[in-house]
């Protein structure tokens, strides 16, 4: 069972995440030969107040 964890920033609307996690689904299914229903998709939306890059959080950007 393939477990695939995406961290992202909160604000995507249900539909582009639905799109995202059947696209994902796809490639792995492809690329490993095994079932969709193997694959899980754990979307973890973060705020951009708890993101930092370079010393730096995504909200003073």
């Amino acid at each position: 069972m393939p477990a695939i964890r995406i961290d992202m920033f909160e604000g995507r609307s249900p539909e582009v995440k639905k799109e995202l996690v059947e696209n994902i689904t796809q490639a792995v299914v492809e690329t490993l030969k095994c079932s969709p229903e193997a694959v899980d998709i754990i979307l973890n939306e973060v705020p951009k107040s708890h993101w930092a890059t370079g010393g730096k959080l995504w909200s003073e950007q």
